[in-house]
């Protein structure tokens, strides 16, 4: 936008050049300050004001960028943001738009924990197919922490209430200092050595980064990855993230959700034998049911000796009567099946002059047969050799016809095929000539 020609600027355009120059000028540049005045609104976006001692600057975070931060910031906190510096040029006031952002005097402690980060899970201890699974019902739980810690009473008051019949091993050890770390290593080591405990808990409360920066230590970690025991984490709150939390093979948000993974509580066991123990009932009632059936099935079909007798006796009786009716008509039993065999004889005997009857009609029918078919027969000869005489060549050569043929045998249809002086073969109807061609003549 170019100036009036007497070089005056207007308010927009004046506006516009300075917001051209803020953005190119402050592009991406690192502010440390404080949050103040923070508003979340219902698109998402982050409106605060970034302060010191002597000053304050408007700021703005959009939902796309604010969401990758894991964090909502509160009032009072300090911070290093990285920012480009525009203008809202409707007011002529000038505000920055937040990229990311960092907790003050951070900087250093971050980059350092995405080193060794990225480094770790280059070598595969964050894989999920090296997780060790954790028993469900331990007999031991060891727990790795401060003697002083909140988190120790968190974590015994959970497994108090829910598995007071497991016993827990305290492994104690320093979670904040200067030699936090390798105090940690060591109570891991010793607990590893004495091998006396189902599941180990490494927890301890909230804090900010360097109160929990002993837990990201490369040299607990890779204790923590080759540990033969199951190990949850349960470090701060449920946003923080340490190396432990990654390496080890359950990350719990807190102690107490630790206390809490560790094993399955006395009421669900109970639960379950109560489930198992009314299962069995419900089948041996079954069972029992079952078999009261088949008893007395097999009780039904029982017979007293007294009953059996009877009827034994019975059916004795019966088998003397058939035996008795049996001998009193033998005489007209046989009677009565000669008469039947003697009739059933007399239709199967054979009739010798019915049968020549009918073999000399037979005769007589076969011979008609044959002598009509005869004159069938030589009726149709007659036809065919009249055909056939009819069709004769020869006969056709009697009426003055001749075949002429080529040297090679075939037949001349038409007279152009041939060539002057060419020898020909002309059969008659008696006989046959052989002519050469001197003149042909053709019909159109």
């Amino acid at each position: 936008m170019q100036p009036d020609t007497d070089g005056v600027l207007t308010v927009s355009q004046l506006n516009r050049r300075v917001g051209d120059l803020l953005s190119g000028y402050f592009s991406r540049i690192w502010v440390r300050g404080e949050v103040s005045n923070f508003t979340q609104a219902a698109s998402g976006h982050w409106y605060f004001s970034v302060k010191d001692e002597g000053a304050a600057v408007r700021a703005v975070m959009f939902r796309g960028r604010a969401q990758a931060v894991g964090f909502v910031p509160k009032p009072g906190e300090k911070f290093e943001f990285r920012v480009n510096v525009t203008l809202y040029e409707p007011r002529g006031d000038y505000q920055v738009q937040v990229e990311s952002l960092r907790r003050a005097g951070r900087g250093d402690l971050h980059e350092a924990f995405l080193v060794l980060k990225d480094k770790l899970a280059a070598e595969g201890l964050f894989d999920p197919g090296r997780k060790r699974p954790i028993k469900a019902l331990p007999q031991a739980i060891g727990v790795v922490t401060s003697l002083a810690a909140a988190a120790l009473r968190d974590v015994l008051s959970a497994l108090a209430r829910r598995a007071p019949h497991v016993s827990v091993i305290i492994y104690p050890a320093p979670v904040q200092g200067l030699d936090a770390a390798g105090r940690l290593n060591q109570a891991l080591q010793q607990a590893i050595q004495r091998n006396e405990v189902d599941t180990l808990l490494l927890v301890r409360g909230g804090g900010s980064l360097e109160d929990l920066w002993s837990f990201n230590d490369e040299v607990l970690a890779r204790s923590i990855a080759a540990s033969p025991i199951p190990i949850i984490s349960g470090v701060g709150h449920e946003t923080d993230f340490t190396i432990a939390d990654f390496v080890a093979d359950v990350r719990a948000p807190t102690p107490t959700a630790a206390a809490e993974l560790c094993c399955r509580s006395r009421q669900s066991c109970a639960d379950a034998v109560a489930a198992a123990v009314a299962a069995l009932t419900a089948r041996q009632m079954r069972n029992l049911e079952r078999s009261s059936l088949r008893l007395d099935r097999a009780v039904a079909l029982l017979v007293s000796p007294q009953q059996r007798l009877r009827q034994q006796g019975e059916h004795l009786q019966r088998l003397r009567q058939r035996l008795a009716q049996s001998l009193a008509r033998p005489q007209e039993g046989r009677t009565a099946r000669l008469a039947m065999l003697e009739t059933r004889l007399a239709h199967a005997r054979p009739r010798p002059a019915a049968r020549h009857t009918d073999i000399t009609t037979q005769l007589h029918r076969l011979a008609a047969g044959l002598e009509r078919g005869l004159e069938r027969r030589q009726q149709r000869l007659a036809a065919s050799m009249q055909t056939l005489h009819a069709l004769n060549p020869h006969n056709i050569l009697e009426r003055g016809y001749a075949i002429v043929r080529k040297g090679n045998g075939e037949v001349v249809k038409n007279a152009l095929d041939l060539n002057i002086g060419e020898s020909l073969s002309v059969e008659l109807g008696r006989g046959s000539v052989h002519v050469n061609v001197s003149q042909t003549h053709g019909l159109l």
